[in-house]
C-alpha cells in the first residue's frame, strides 16, 4: 500500500475514532438532561426522600456529572454497558440477541435492494430520458415521498389483514427455522428496501451518467462499441466510489433507521428495545443503544471513506 493511501486510511480512521468519543459525550449529556427524576421514575411518587436518596446514590447519581461520564465510558471500553434501570439486568446480554435480529434484518434489505439499485440504475442509463428512465425515476420518486411508517401500515393492510399471505407481527425467536424467519419478515425487509432503493438507484445513475460524459466514453462509442458494453465496461467500473460510498450510507440507515420499522412490526429489535426502555426512562439501556447506533454508523462511514480510497486510481497510482 502507497503511503499517501495509508495516510488517508489513518486519517480517516483517527477522525471516526474522535468523532465516536464527541458522539459519546453528546449521548451522555443528552440522557443527562432529560426531565423527570430516574429514582421517582423507578420507586414511583410514593417514594420516601430517605428511599430516593438511598437510590440516587446506589445509581451513582450523587457523584458530578462528569465522574459519571467517565464511569460509564470505562465500563463501555471494557465490554460493561451497565445494568438496566428495571429489570436489573446486564445491557450487554440481553442487547446481543436484538442485535443480531436487527443485523438479520438489515442483511436481508441490503442482499435484496443493493443489486435491485445498481442494476436499476443501470437500466435508467441505458435508457436515459426513455419511458423505461422516466419509470424507474417515477417509482424512485414516489418511494422517497412516502414515509416509513405509511408504507408499513400500506403493506399490513394488503398483504397480512385483506390477503393474509404474511404475518403483521414479525416475530423471531432462537431455534426457528431460516425459511420461517424469512417469511415473517417479508413485509418489513419490503419496507426497508423501498426506502434505500430510491437513493441508491438515483445515486447510481447519477454516478455513472457523470462517468459517461468523459471523453474516453465518446472515443469508445467512435469505435462503435454497444451502449450496453461501454456502460458494463467503461462507466460502471470507474463509478465504484461514489457508488459504494452511497451504499455504505444506505447500509448505515439500515441498521440505525430501524427503529420505526420494528415498532410497527414489533420486531425484536434494537430499535424495539430502545422505544421500550425510553417509554420506562430507563437510561442507562438508552445510552448503551445509542452507542451502539453511533458505531455501526460512524463504522460504515469510514468504511465507505477507505473504500473511496482504495477504489481512487489518482491515490493507488500517484505521479
Amino acid at each position: 500500500m502507497n503511503s499517501p493511501v495509508a495516510k488517508l486510511i489513518a486519517q480517516r480512521i483517527a477522525l471516526g475514532i474522535l468523532l465516536l468519543l464527541a458522539v459519546s459525550v453528546l449521548i451522555f449529556a443528552g440522557t443527562q438532561i432529560l426531565p423527570g427524576d430516574v429514582a421517582q421514575s423507578i420507586l414511583g411518587q410514593s417514594a420516601t426522600p430517605t428511599a430516593l436518596e438511598n437510590l440516587r446514590r446506589d445509581l451513582g447519581l450523587d457523584q458530578p456529572a462528569y465522574v459519571r461520564y467517565f464511569t460509564w465510558l470505562g465500563g463501555v471500553l471494557t465490554g460493561d454497558l451497565g445494568t438496566a434501570l428495571t429489570t436489573r439486568q446486564d445491557i450487554a446480554t440481553t442487547l446481543m440477541p436484538r442485535l443480531w435480529n436487527t443485523l438479520f434484518l438489515a442483511f436481508w434489505a441490503a442482499v435484496v435492494s443493493v443489486p435491485l439499485a445498481i442494476i436499476l440504475g443501470l437500466l435508467a442509463v441505458r435508457y436515459r430520458n426513455g419511458p423505461i428512465d422516466k419509470l424507474i425515476s417515477g417509482f424512485a420518486l414516489a418511494s422517497t415521498s412516502l414515509p416509513e411508517f405509511f408504507i408499513g401500515y400500506l403493506l399490513i393492510l394488503f398483504f397480512a389483514v385483506k390477503h393474509q399471505w404474511f404475518p403483521s407481527i414479525s416475530t423471531i425467536y432462537d431455534g426457528m427455522p431460516l425459511l420461517t424467519k424469512l417469511h415473517a419478515i417479508v413485509l418489513p425487509v419490503t419496507v426497508l428496501v423501498l426506502v434505500v432503493l430510491a437513493h441508491m438507484m438515483r445515486m447510481t445513475r447519477a454516478a455513472i451518467l457523470n462517468v459517461m460524459q468523459s471523453a474516453y466514453i465518446e472515443t469508445a462509442e467512435l469505435k462503435g462499441v454497444g451502449q450496453f458494453d461501454i456502460i458494463r465496461k467503461h462507466a460502471l467500473p470507474n463509478a465504484v466510489a461514489p457508488i459504494i460510498n452511497v451504499v455504505m450510507l444506505n447500509l448505515a440507515f439500515l441498521v440505525v433507521g430501524v427503529v420505526v420499522v420494528e415498532v410497527i412490526f414489533v420486531y425484536p429489535g434494537m430499535g424495539q428495545y430502545l422505544v421500550d426502555h425510553v417509554a420506562k426512562r430507563d437510561v442507562p439501556v438508552v445510552q448503551a443503544v445509542g452507542l451502539i447506533f453511533a458505531t455501526v454508523y460512524i463504522g460504515l462511514n469510514i468504511v465507505a471513506d477507505v473504500a473511496g480510497i482504495l477504489t481512487n486510481p489518482r491515490l493507488r497510482h500517484p505521479k
